[in-house]
């Protein structure tokens, strides 16, 4: 059984230290000038991993095509092709070799369960695994650029092949859209075209239908991949000397795509297995601001803080997987996430679950599907399917002395999950799991305290239990505020020990975080000290951020190391 959490009823108030309180600003000048060497070095903090493995990577496409070019232009068992198709064809077999290279490890950022158990191990010190879905967007765009050098390449090889054969025209337009090559190759193209189209749509993303289109969409790689084994085997360009190829050959494609393809199809026929284990949702808490909250109990599911799961409704699609951060602790005896109602997906899982938003804080109780009693006094609710969990940046917090969570709207669910956790290891230590942490800074950013009126139970709770104020939280509410409503907030906030907007000891800052500030006010107060910065929300706050953990950072004095959630 889970530890029952704290309750904030029949507690006694206590008026924090006014030094602790997050309106305190320490008054000192801006951080010291560093050396060229220092600057470097917090480069290499945050960001070298990345950019080391970004350039290796360039490096290494580089190099293939720089020798695949020197080989076909050199190579004497090419010298009819190279009379017949000069330079073009040189450089349209390059990019093949660099297309298949990409291929080769395009799917690997993908296979989550090996992306989190290698983040586990000694490699994720050197390989930054945390950043594995922009590793895959970096191979995707080489393999888009790559694709446009072989499509104009081969566009001038179609030409000159119809210049010497005498077909003019007509032999240009059937190499392109009437030959085996040309076929496979456009039908290709506009599979690539519509995975790329449909993946760069951020904002599509997020509206009503987008993530299903990106999900579905994304799914073509499966007849690109099909295509692109036959595209190689109908051997436009042969060599001068035997063993020429031809259609009985196997294409080469097999072998790059072999490693990535075995271990991604073990994922999903993983996921089938999980998705078969015995899950049934619990309990269903409807929360203001149209947010609905899931409690699953799960056969043999261990979770981490801060880690995350794909969830899928059968009675909705039985394709569809979205991802949601795990807002219940490990200590807890199930899990739960927190989903706001926005889109088709989240609107049509809360109908079917029975959500009715005009009733604030209604239950929904479910019963074990195999129960006897089901139907009687609880239902037995729709069926869902929970793929993970899976690792996230999150993860690291344990591992630094200072801890600054920033959340930005319902960016704020990873660290439901974490400052519980906290919460339960401070009050019931567990000897197994060893912790350097000794401060907690969390920063809340939001618009507006009624789109997240749900989280305000925990922070009060953890709140009044913290005596010891290892938790710091600290609030900002950016949007404005009409002058009657300032009106209030005075009138009720005069001699109150609580913020009159959050219920909270600490006072609610009004406008966006000053970055600097914050960091000084860390730095003073934590000297020589490594301190773990995480963040979920929009990607403009989180570049703030970014480079404010870069700019306050000294590897003579505290050291921030960011994180952000990915998935």
């Amino acid at each position: 059984m889970a530890i029952p959490y704290p309750s904030t009823a029949h507690l006694r108030h206590r008026k924090a230290n006014s030094l602790n309180k997050p309106g305190y600003i320490p008054q000192h000048g801006p951080p010291p000038k560093l050396s060229l060497i220092n600057r470097m070095r917090i480069f290499l903090l945050n960001d070298g991993l990345s950019y080391l493995f970004i350039g290796v990577w360039v490096l290494l496409c580089s190099l293939v095509f720089g020798l695949g070019f020197v080989n076909y232009d050199l190579n004497d068992n090419y010298a009819g092709a190279r009379a017949v198709f000069g330079r073009s064809f040189v450089s349209a077999k390059s990019a093949a070799i660099c297309l298949h290279i990409n291929i080769a490890f395009i799917l690997f950022p993908v296979c989550r369960t090996l992306v989190s158990y290698a983040r586990s191990t000694p490699l994720g010190q050197v390989i930054p695994f945390d950043k594995h879905i922009d590793f895959h967007k970096i191979v995707g765009y080489a393999v888009c650029v790559f694709t446009v050098l072989h499509i104009l390449s081969h566009q001038s090889n179609f030409a000159r092949l119809a210049q010497h054969n005498g077909t003019g025209f007509k032999g240009f337009f059937l190499s392109n859209f009437a030959s085996g090559p040309g076929a496979t190759g456009w039908i290709m193209t506009a599979c690539l075209a519509t995975m790329v189209y449909f993946a760069r749509q951020k904002k599509m993303r997020r509206a009503n239908t987008g993530y299903e289109r990106f999900w579905y969409s994304h799914h073509l790689f499966i007849p690109f991949f099909v295509l692109w084994q036959s595209h190689g085997m109908f051997c436009m360009i042969q060599p001068d000397t035997p063993p020429y190829c031809d259609y009985s050959q196997v294409g080469v494609f097999w072998k790059y795509w072999l490693a990535g393809g075995v271990i991604y199809i073990g994922e999903r026929l993983l996921r089938e297995w999980r998705a078969r284990q015995l899950t049934y949702i619990s309990k269903v808490i409807q929360h203001p601001s149209q947010v609905i909250e899931l409690q699953i109990r799960k056969e043999g599911i261990k979770t981490q803080a801060g880690q995350y799961i794909f969830l899928n409704c059968p009675a909705l699609s039985l394709w569809q997987w979205h991802p949601f951060t795990l807002t219940s602790a490990p200590e807890e005896d199930y899990i739960s996430v927190h989903i706001r109602v926005a889109g088709d997906f989240t609107r049509a899982l809360a109908d079917t679950l029975g959500c009715d938003f005009e009733q604030n804080d209604k239950v929904i109780e479910g019963a074990h599907p195999n129960s006897s009693h089901a139907g009687i006094v609880n239902r037995v609710l729709p069926r869902v399917m929970v793929d993970g969990p899976f690792g996230s940046a999150s993860e690291d917090v344990f591992n630094y002395e200072i801890a600054v969570l920033v959340g930005a709207g319902i960016g704020v669910t990873p660290f439901a999950s974490i400052l519980k956790d906290i919460w339960y290891r401070a009050h019931w230590p567990d000897p197994s799991k060893p912790t350097r942490l000794s401060k907690v800074y969390f920063i809340w950013v939001i618009r507006d305290f009624g789109s997240a009126e749900w989280f305000h139970s925990l922070l009060h709770a953890i709140e009044e239990q913290d005596l010891d104020n290892y938790i710091e939280i600290q609030t900002y509410l950016t949007a404005k505020i009409k002058f009657d409503d300032i009106q209030n907030i005075l009138a009720h906030d005069i001699g109150s020990e609580r913020d009159a907007i959050s219920g909270l000891r600490a006072p609610t800052n009004f406008g966006r975080p000053n970055w600097d500030r914050i960091f000084e006010n860390i730095t003073a107060k934590h000297p020589n000290t490594d301190a773990g910065v995480f963040f979920c929300g929009p990607p403009v706050l989180g570049s703030a951020l970014h480079k404010g953990c870069n700019k306050h950072s000294n590897p003579k004095s505290t050291r921030f190391f960011f994180g952000k959630e990915n998935f």
